[in-house]
């Protein structure tokens, strides 16, 4: 589930504490913790509505209920969901990729999720540390992968502290450079 900026600001703040999304099956369930830009938002309530009020779309962010209903123009089809959120924490990848050491053990566990994951974790993380903040578009055809597989996997590696993500491109965090300095002596 995708929210724009000033959505995210807005349940960081806690001035907006409502989503509405027309799926035709929900994407999120009660629950959900998600990781965005500001942190890490928790899905709260998630249920099928008929109508909003004015008062809802403001909890959303909107001026109005009409306001609102307008960006749903585009997809006519589909259920309306009211989705109940807040802002959960910030997010546990930030203090995890500022980590400047690593241990012989969490070495040793990082080699192994990343062998399990595949040899082009060592082709990517060495990419992007040549290449800092290049876009996810340059780096697939530098590596010759689809810009997607390229995005899906390097959410990986931030998944692991090992990257940043910058708007355009990525970098190695700490971590990442602490773990590449000593598994490939670089």
């Amino acid at each position: 589930m995708l929210f724009k900026q000033d959505q995210l600001e807005g349940i960081k703040a806690g001035t907006v504490s409502l989503a509405f999304r027309k799926w035709n099956k929900a994407s999120v369930k009660k629950g959900s913790l998600l990781k965005t830009a500001v942190g890490v938002v928790e899905i709260q309530a998630i249920a099928v509505v008929n109508k909003v009020t004015d008062k809802e779309a403001q909890q959303a962010g909107f001026e109005d209920a009409a306001a609102l209903m307008k960006t749903f123009t585009r997809y006519p089809g589909g259920d309306l969901y009211k989705i109940k959120v807040r802002y959960y924490g910030e997010d546990p990848r930030i203090a995890l990729r500022e980590r400047t050491s690593l241990t012989a053990e969490e070495h040793a566990e990082l080699k192994k999720k990343l062998g399990r994951m595949g040899e082009w974790t060592k082709e990517i993380l060495l990419l992007i540390k040549a290449h800092p903040r290049l876009r996810a578009a340059d780096l697939a055809v530098l590596s010759g992968r689809e810009k997607d597989w390229l995005k899906l996997n390097v959410r990986k590696l931030k998944d692991l502290g090992l990257t940043i993500s910058y708007h355009p491109g990525y970098e190695i965090s700490p971590r990442g450079e602490n773990y590449i300095k000593k598994e490939f002596r670089r």
